[in-house]
């Protein structure tokens, strides 16, 4: 069972800016600046931490459950698709 992660589903993909590589995603938990995601959907599946995080145009380090989140990516996101926090 070594390398069993834990996922836990934190929020969803609203939006995806392709031109920036940046999805904004509805939290339903909180989530921090250093946390490893999961973002799943119908053709997207990858891992990233979380390097930088803003709401409206302004870095936090903590964003809450209800907020709004852009968030850079490393690969392209599509709306719908799930965001898992990985918990180690």
């Amino acid at each position: 069972m070594a390398n069993e992660q834990e996922e836990k589903l934190i929020g969803k993909v609203t939006h995806y800016f392709n031109n920036i590589s940046v999805a904004v995603i509805e939290l339903k938990d909180t989530l921090k600046v250093g946390d490893v995601i999961h973002i799943k959907g119908a053709t997207t599946d990858f891992t990233q931490e979380v390097e930088s995080m803003q709401i409206e145009h302004e870095n936090v380090d903590t964003a809450k459950k209800g907020q709004a989140i852009g968030l850079k990516v490393n690969e392209p996101v599509r709306e719908n698709d799930d965001v898992y926090k990985v918990v180690e």
